[in-house]
């Protein structure tokens, strides 16, 4: 019973050296998987949301910047209104002159802008490029007038999604429970989105935030659907192809 408890101990060793050997073989597969599409995506592109007040797009977005995997980088907008003092310069906004952002309108330096309240607010054009350009993805959260904008400049990188909410009801009943804005400033906003809503033919994508973690999978769903397009991995992958065909 010794020599059978001794083989049964190699046995054992045995096998989850070989158990061990084979998780270290699919990780380097997996990660060298993930290499090879990371490669052949080439450029990056915008992930653009946009919803009505309260359709859960700001838990969303956190969700999706929380997500390191993803590498998302959130766009910073530029504005000319007042800092407030709960807002960090950079973080929240990169709070400009009214110079400095005529000067970048004019110069065609903004992909999207708008007038809000007399102050105004838009999207540079060079941190999103650069970001781009490294292969690696950027999120706006802008409205539907943006995302008209920045459609008509740079139709190929950027992936339009509309949330909506389950209900109207529902969607009062959040901006009720933030407990931030007095009834008819809460009622104003419900008209303020069934404008928006009216929007939803013009976007990419539309998904209906009944649950939060479903939405949230659907999102991540359509990222990695966008990136094996073949319009927007061609290059990568014409040269993958070249190599793959060249092989003896």
């Amino acid at each position: 019973r010794v020599r059978s408890s001794a083989a049964s101990d190699v046995y054992k060793r045995q096998t989850a050296n070989r158990s061990r050997i084979s998780s270290r073989n699919l990780q380097l597969e997996g990660r060298s998987a993930i290499e090879q599409t990371a490669r052949a995506r080439g450029r990056g592109l915008m992930l653009i949301l946009s919803s009505p007040s309260g359709a859960g797009k700001t838990t969303l977005t956190r969700m999706l910047r929380q997500t390191k995997e993803l590498d998302l980088t959130l766009s910073i907008s530029v504005t000319t209104r007042t800092r407030r003092s709960s807002e960090v310069d950079g973080i929240h906004y990169s709070f400009i002159t009214k110079k400095q952002f005529e000067s970048l309108r004019d110069g065609g330096d903004l992909l999207e802008w708008a007038e809000v309240h007399g102050n105004f607010y838009g999207t540079p054009r060079e941190p999103v490029e650069q970001v781009l350009d490294q292969g690696r993805d950027m999120l706006l959260d802008i409205d539907y007038q943006g995302t008209q904008q920045v459609k008509q400049k740079a139709a190929a990188d950027a992936v339009t999604i509309f949330i909506l909410p389950p209900s109207m009801q529902e969607l009062r009943s959040r901006l009720e429970r933030r407990a931030e804005d007095r009834p008819d400033v809460i009622d104003k906003r419900l008209n303020e989105a069934r404008n928006e809503i009216r929007r939803w033919r013009d976007y990419d994508y539309v998904l209906v935030n009944d649950d939060l973690q479903s939405t949230f999978a659907g999102l991540r769903a359509i990222l990695a659907a966008e990136h094996l397009r073949t319009a927007r991995a061609r290059e990568g992958i014409a040269a993958f192809v070249e190599r793959l065909l060249g092989e003896t």
